[in-house]
């Protein structure tokens, strides 16, 4: 795997495939979904995906919106409709009409503002949700969730014990199933700990978080200051975290894969080290 195709992440039935590496490059994508978070620079496998949630506009999560953009315009494949943060929306515009001065073309792409709580269409069956993050501009995660059809609480027990008898009440036009919303996937970019105010963040069954810095070469305070979490934060919040799994992202390009194994094998706890994954990265 490589910068142009991304590294893939399976968790049971839950797919990723992105890469992400502290000030260089962050993009992920959740195919099921058929959505991408942040764009890097722009990379080839990025194409596949229609719907882009962008976190922030700092170059190594939004420089590639012209490379993806012109692309699937080359392509010809069909528009892609970018979500961000409001603030973000005039600057990314001009932008984009620089680059059609300069390639003399008029490309085919929606930028959308992307407000707080607001349900953003996905494909059929999918939606996402924003939530609050706390990085030095203009920020914001998101969360993918999965609508389908679960049997009512009332019927689970007939279900099992009278079959004949629950078809019959379906016959009869009785509304056996309620929609639910199953939180799949959380993706918050560039931001301080206090993301994990949301609980839509902290209950997903992955949650894809940035961990910046790991060890005391860079203090907490420093972390802090450049909006971006450092490990000591997260192990004092690791208990608080319900995911299933927590996929850390943004790792700084100082740690190898070894310097990170090492970490969290001296410091995370041994009921708790099975949460935590690093994104797959070189090195």
């Amino acid at each position: 795997m490589s910068l142009a195709t991304g590294f893939p992440l399976l968790h049971d039935d839950l797919r990723l495939v992105g890469y992400s590496i502290a000030g260089t490059s962050t993009s992920v994508a959740f195919p099921e979904a058929d959505v991408l978070f942040d764009v890097a620079q722009g990379l080839p496998f990025q194409t596949a995906f229609n719907t882009i949630l962008l976190t922030h506009a700092h170059m190594d999560h939004a420089s590639g919106l012209p490379y993806l953009i012109s692309q699937k315009s080359m392509q010809q494949k069909p528009k892609p409709v970018i979500y961000m943060p409001e603030a973000a929306v005039e600057r990314l515009t001009k932008i984009m009409k620089l680059w059609e001065e300069i390639d003399e073309f008029q490309y085919a792409y929606e930028f959308k503002v992307a407000k707080p709580g607001e349900e953003i269409p996905l494909k059929p069956g999918y939606f996402a949700r924003t939530f609050p993050t706390y990085h030095r501009i203009a920020s914001q995660g998101y969360t993918v969730f999965r609508k389908r059809k679960k049997l009512k609480d009332e019927f689970t027990k007939l279900a099992k014990t009278n079959p004949q008898e629950l078809a019959r009440l379906r016959r009869e036009g009785v509304v056996l199933e309620a929609e639910v919303e199953e939180n799949l996937v959380s993706f918050t970019g560039d931001t301080k700990i206090e993301f994990l105010d949301s609980e839509q963040a902290r209950k997903s069954r992955l949650l894809v978080m940035e961990v910046t810095y790991w060890d005391g070469k860079k203090s907490v305070e420093n972390a802090r200051e450049w909006g971006h979490i450092h490990f000591e934060e997260l192990l004092q919040a690791l208990p608080k975290i319900e995911a299933e799994r927590i996929v850390l992202i943004h790792v700084s390009a100082r740690y190898s894969n070894k310097d990170l194994r090492e970490i969290i094998d001296a410091r995370v706890p041994e009921h708790l080290k099975p949460k935590l994954l690093v994104f797959p990265r070189p090195g």
